[in-house]
C-alpha cells in the first residue's frame, strides 16, 4: 500500500471514529429530548405522560439542548459528506466507500424526516428517527473498521468454527428485532402499557386481542391508555426478544473468546448484553426514570456497534 493511500486511510478512520462519537451524542440528545417531551421524569407521573398527544403539537422551543442537537446533527452531515468524498475520490476505496455511501443516504433521509419530526403523533416518523440514530452509529463504525489497513489488504483471517458464526447471525437477527420493537414502544408512547416486571400487567405472552390491537404505525390521537392490549403485546415481544438476544449473542461471544482476533469485541459484548438488560429492567422498576431510559437507548447503540466489530472479524 503506497504511503499516500495509507495516510488517506488513516484520515478516513480518524474522521469515522469522531463521527461515531458524534452520532452517539446525537442518539443521546434525541432520546433525551423525545423522552423528556413525552413526560418521563415529570412531577405528576404517570398522569402527565404523553399529554403532548392530546392536542396539536406546539411550536418547538429552541433551548440549549435542542440547539446542541441541531448543531451536532448538522456537523455530522458535513462530516458524512466529507467522509464519502474521501472514500470515492480517485483512486476510490470500495471497502470504506460502501458504508460511507449508506451513511450519506441515511443522513439525507433523516434530514427529510426532520420536516415532520415536530409532530409526535406520527408514529412512523418517530420510529424511523429512532432507528436512524442507531444506524448512524452503526454505519459510522463500519467505515472506521473498513478503513483499517488489514481490511484494505484483504489479510487472511483465521477461520472461525461454524457455530459462533451461525449464532452471531441468529443473534444479530434477534437484536434487530429487539431494537425494532423497542423503537415501536417509544414511537407509540406505550410506557404505561406495562408497569410490572417480569410479567406485564399479569400477562406473560401476547393475547389474541393484543395481536389484533397492534396497529403499529397508526397515527396517535391521544395518550394510549394504561394496560392497552397492543402495548402489552409490544412490551412482551420486546422482552422475549431481548432474552433470546442475550442467549444467542452471549453464547456466540463466549465461544469467540477463544479467538485472539475477536476476544476484545467478545468481552465488550459479554459486558454490554447484561448491562442493557439490567438498564431495561431498572427503567421499568424505577417507574421509567428519564436518565435510565436515555442510558438504555445509548447502550443499544453501543451494543450494535460492538456487534458490528465482532461480525467483521
Amino acid at each position: 500500500m503506497i504511503a499516500s493511500q495509507a495516510l488517506r486511510l488513516q484520515k478516513i478512520r480518524t474522521i469515522a471514529c469522531w463521527l461515531t462519537a458524534l452520532s452517539l451524542l446525537v442518539v443521546l440528545l434525541s432520546a433525551w429530548l423525545r423522552l423528556a417531551a413525552a413526560g418521563l421524569g415529570c412531577a405528576d407521573w404517570p398522569a402527565c405522560y404523553a399529554q403532548l398527544l392530546s392536542s396539536e403539537p406546539p411550536a418547538q422551543a429552541f433551548g440549549p439542548l435542542r440547539l446542541l442537537h441541531r448543531a451536532t446533527a448538522s456537523l455530522a452531515l458535513l462530516l458524512v459528506c466529507h467522509l464519502a468524498w474521501l472514500c470515492w475520490r480517485r483512486p476510490s476505496l470500495p471497502s470504506p466507500a460502501r458504508p460511507a455511501s449508506a451513511l450519506v443516504l441515511l443522513v439525507l433521509a433523516l434530514a427529510v424526516l426532520g420536516f415532520w419530526s415536530s409532530d409526535p403523533r406520527l408514529v412512523l416518523v418517530s420510529f424511523l428517527n429512532i432507528l436512524g440514530g442507531l444506524g448512524l452509529v452503526s454505519f459510522s463504525w463500519r467505515v472506521a473498521l473498513a478503513s483499517r489497513p488489514e481490511a484494505m489488504l484483504g489479510r487472511a483471517v483465521k477461520a472461525r468454527p461454524g457455530p459462533p458464526r451461525r449464532l452471531l447471525q441468529l443473534g444479530s437477527a434477534a437484536l434487530s428485532l429487539t431494537l425494532i420493537l423497542g423503537a415501536l414502544i417509544g414511537a407509540r408512547y406505550e410506557a404505561l402499557a406495562c408497569l410490572s416486571l417480569p410479567d406485564c400487567m399479569g400477562h406473560w405472552w401476547p393475547t389474541a386481542d393484543g395481536w389484533a390491537a397492534m396497529q403499529v404505525f397508526a397515527a396517535l390521537n391521544g395518550p394510549p391508555p394504561a394496560g392497552e392490549a397492543g402495548g402489552i403485546s409490544l412490551h412482551l415481544l420486546h422482552r422475549w426478544s431481548a432474552l433470546l438476544t442475550l442467549l444467542l449473542l452471549g453464547g456466540a461471544a463466549w465461544q469467540a473468546l477463544a479467538d485472539g482476533a475477536t476476544r476484545k469485541a467478545a468481552m465488550a459484548l459479554l459486558l454490554l448484553l447484561p448491562a442493557q438488560v439490567m438498564l431495561g429492567a431498572l427503567t421499568v422498576i424505577s417507574g421509567f426514570s428519564l436518565w435510565l431510559a436515555v442510558a438504555h437507548a445509548c447502550c443499544a447503540a453501543v451494543l450494535l456497534a460492538t456487534l458490528v466489530s465482532l461480525l467483521r472479524r
